[in-house]
């Protein structure tokens, strides 16, 4: 039941990075700080539809 997410930066609204998450043990949506490319820093990446 595992299935596929797209993470997006905060700062500069970039779609960057792909994960997958089951979504009957955790229905919130993920939040991480991860390295974004285009910003060049740590920052603040919120799963999107």
């Amino acid at each position: 039941m595992r299935e596929i997410i797209t993470l997006e930066c905060t700062v500069c609204k970039n779609r960057n990075y792909t994960t997958t998450k089951n979504k009957k043990k955790h229905q919130d949506k993920l939040e991480i700080n991860k390295f974004c490319k285009f910003c060049y820093k740590h920052t603040l990446h919120k799963e999107i539809k």
